[in-house]
């Protein structure tokens, strides 16, 4: 695995194939920082192309997943708006947390969520990015931002490809909260957990059929999947069937067809 950046706010472990990246400011119950979006971005810039890092798993330390944007920290810096020729300081704090939250839906790799605790704002962004997403059953999901008198502003198109557009205006015009199991029935996550013991073990089986998947063909079939509805629908199966043929002639096809064939599983899927 190649070296990730040294951050100040998130914890990170690799084992097995999976970088385990953990939230570390429990005393805000991990809510955003700009320090946090940019050691966030740096380590997903650090693995886009290293097939060894065959999922994400994101969780926060302390029971919370993440509250959302460090309103405390927005404020403590100052809301006057600039001066003329100068930066927005504050517009540029807001658009950098959607370009982390496109840094992570875009990554390669196989992105899991574990959300417990307070899911809200910037969290709940993060949570509708990952591919696969875990919510213990009270853990608290919601965009409150409108109830600071602020819009979701970098959140909503994530949200809005998550669980509609209907279903967003209803949550991010009441500031609604919800828990765990109203997640599971709006598709926001796709598993629910009531204790850690179940967690472990449904997420080791998760883990497991990734990586039973080869890992370029995950990132080639992820990107396609991204596509789809974004651009023209002949561009995107031309593009894809570029992508096959080259997944086809590269060196995953022939060991996958070969170990199917020989009722074995394939080389990739025990990653050391």
């Amino acid at each position: 695995m190649m070296e990730l950046p040294e951050t100040k706010t998130l914890l990170t472990r690799f084992d097995g194939g999976v970088l385990h990246v953990t939230f570390n400011r429990p005393e805000s119950r991990n809510s955003m920082s700009p320090e946090m979006l940019t050691d966030i971005e740096a380590v997903f810039a650090a693995i886009t192309t290293d097939r060894s890092v065959r999922a994400v798993v994101l969780r926060g330390a302390g029971g919370h997943f993440c509250a959302g944007a460090d309103l405390k920290g927005m404020l403590a810096a100052g809301m006057k708006p600039p001066a003329p020729g100068e930066p927005d300081g504050i517009a540029n704090m807001n658009r950098s947390f959607g370009t982390m939250l496109r840094s992570v839906q875009n990554a390669p790799q196989v992105v899991i969520a574990i959300c417990e605790g307070a899911v809200l704002g910037g969290g709940f962004g993060l949570a509708c990015v990952s591919d696969i997403a875990f919510a213990h059953t009270e853990a608290k999901f919601g965009l409150p931002e409108t109830t600071r008198g602020l819009p979701p502003a970098q959140i909503a198109p994530f949200v809005v490809e998550r669980i509609g557009l209907t279903q967003t205006r209803r949550l991010a015009l009441t500031g609604a909260q919800f828990r765990g199991a109203e997640a599971l029935r709006l598709g926001l996550v796709h598993e629910g957990f009531a204790n850690e013991d179940e967690l472990q073990a449904r997420l080791a089986e998760t883990i497991q059929k990734v990586l039973h998947c080869a890992p370029e063909a995950n990132a080639v079939t992820k990107a396609i999947l991204l596509q789809a509805g974004k651009v023209d629908l002949d561009q995107v199966l031309d593009q894809a069937a570029a992508k096959f043929a080259a997944c086809a002639r590269g060196p995953e096809a022939p060991e996958g067809i070969t170990a199917f064939v020989q009722k074995r599983a394939p080389k990739w899927a025990n990653p050391t």
